[in-house]
């Protein structure tokens, strides 16, 4: 079982990156000289390239080969690791995140459509269950490497630690990967990505930059507008192509639709969390990069722990009452992070984060369970892609809009600098956006998903 592992240590990569780099957020735009609230754009623009080539990743890998595109994905993640380190300006350094998002956008889907066709099918579960243990201990060492080395040593060299990985891992894949292809090549809706790309791409962009003063006044409000169009043309392409780059008649199951818009606003509320808790916990109180780290490792910690309870939970009270029951827990533990303050013990900040990272992790278990429970069988893949999208574009669409809520506050008071009230405000605020998403669940079936989730009236 050599070729899982190999596959789930690119992963473990792409997994831990995202998790280092929220706890050097400070240090970065100390160096960089440039507010905090700014690097909100490393973190949207690395999204948002995921959100834009991860539908076509499937199609590159019939084209031309898993063994080159998985081995491609990790050559191009580890060049862009090594430009975000030497970077010395904003511009550069979300160049460098987005040039990184392409790399990982190939890495996910590529991996699995190679362990599904090389691996033999009396193996397949215990191969694909190896892909889940990046995705889980990634996130949970993630902030305390990432805060040791911003704290002892440079943030930089949360970048250069993907160097020796990322060669070990080209190595890896060129010996143990097979060059496997797809049987039946779809034609690439290429006007289709060139729609779904400009539209999501602007749209995210425009709203990031929305209230900044590094570009003219009118480039956000431009951005936003020229997105909406695109979407808009690409909702039309769609309608006339048998095989569109995002196939939207999937939101006619009302599983799948749940799913995707009812779990648009828990991501992107929950996804705001790692932009705003370091901030918080560093700008805010005055902790350094590694205590933060610390502390808000436990909220993955708390998620990893939900992932062995899950399936019995399902199967107790079924998905329409866990989504609405759990989202609005899930909301009030996020809220919760708002009653904390510069004397709040540590050991209360790490109960109430792996308390809410257990209970925000069974809510997106049951998100992305019951996203498949009407799904066709012939459309699987393109309900992933799909799903994926929405998932990376709520995360971007958090963070922007957390930033907004700071910089609002930062204008209102005409000052510049953070205060810890201005994170807390933010956290109640969104806090309402991850419990709204309860309100598109209420019109789910109460036996929806019972075949998936085993649960029986």
């Amino acid at each position: 079982m050599i070729l899982p592992l190999v596959i789930a240590s690119a992963l473990f990569l792409e997994n831990m990156d995202s998790t280092v780099l929220a706890t050097s957020l400070p240090a970065i735009a100390l160096d960089l000289g440039i507010d905090p609230i700014v690097l909100k754009l490393a973190f949207t623009s690395y999204l948002l390239s995921l959100a834009v080539f991860i539908p076509i990743s499937g199609w590159m890998a019939e084209r031309f080969g898993a063994r080159h595109v998985f081995r491609a994905a990790i050559i191009v993640f580890t060049v862009a690791s090594i430009a975000c380190a030497f970077t010395t300006t904003l511009p550069g350094f979300i160049a460098a995140r987005f040039l990184q998002g392409m790399g990982g956008a190939m890495m996910v889907p590529v991996g699995r459509f190679v362990l599904v066709r090389a691996v033999p099918k009396s193996e397949l579960v215990q191969a694909l269950s190896y892909l889940t243990l990046p995705a889980l201990i990634g996130p949970v060492i993630g902030p305390l490497i990432g805060g040791f080395l911003t704290t002892y040593l440079h943030w930089r060299w949360i970048f250069f630690i993907n160097l020796p990985m990322g060669l070990l891992g080209i190595i890896l894949a060129t010996r143990y990967v097979p060059d496997v292809k797809g049987d039946h090549l779809t034609p690439l809706d290429g006007r289709g990505f060139l729609l779904s790309g400009l539209g999501l791409s602007s749209l995210v962009f425009g709203l990031t930059i929305l209230g900044r003063e590094f570009l003219p006044l009118a480039v956000a409000p431009a951005l936003v507008i020229f997105g909406f169009l695109c979407l808009a043309l690409y909702v039309l392409h769609a309608r006339d192509v048998p095989h569109p780059i995002l196939k939207l008649k999937l939101l006619k199951l009302p599983t799948f639709r749940t799913s995707v818009v009812g779990g648009f606003f828990f991501r992107a509320g929950i996804g705001s969390n790692p932009f705003l808790l370091p901030l918080m916990l560093q700008i805010g109180f005055g902790l350094s990069a590694f205590q933060s780290g610390s502390l808000t490792f436990a909220s993955s910690a708390g998620a990893l722990i939900m992932k062995f309870t899950a399936p019995r939970i399902l199967k107790r009270f079924g998905f329409r009452q866990i989504l609405i029951v759990n989202g609005l827990i899930s909301a009030a533990f996020f809220g919760a992070i708002a009653l904390f303050s510069e004397t709040t013990p540590h050991i209360l900040i790490l109960a109430v984060l792996l308390t809410g990272g257990f209970f925000r992790s069974l809510q997106f278990t049951c998100l992305n369970a019951i996203a498949y429970a009407e799904v066709e069988p012939s459309d699987l893949s393109r309900a992933s892609s799909f799903a994926s999208v929405v998932q990376q574009i709520s995360g971007s669409m958090g963070v922007a809009f957390a930033a907004i809520i700071l910089e609002g506050l930062q204008f209102m008071r005409g000052d510049l600098l953070l205060k810890p009230d201005d994170f807390r405000i933010a956290f109640a605020v969104v806090s309402v956006l991850v419990a709204s998403s309860v309100l598109f669940h209420r019109r789910l079936d109460p036996k929806a998903g019972a075949d998936v989730s085993g649960h029986a009236d």
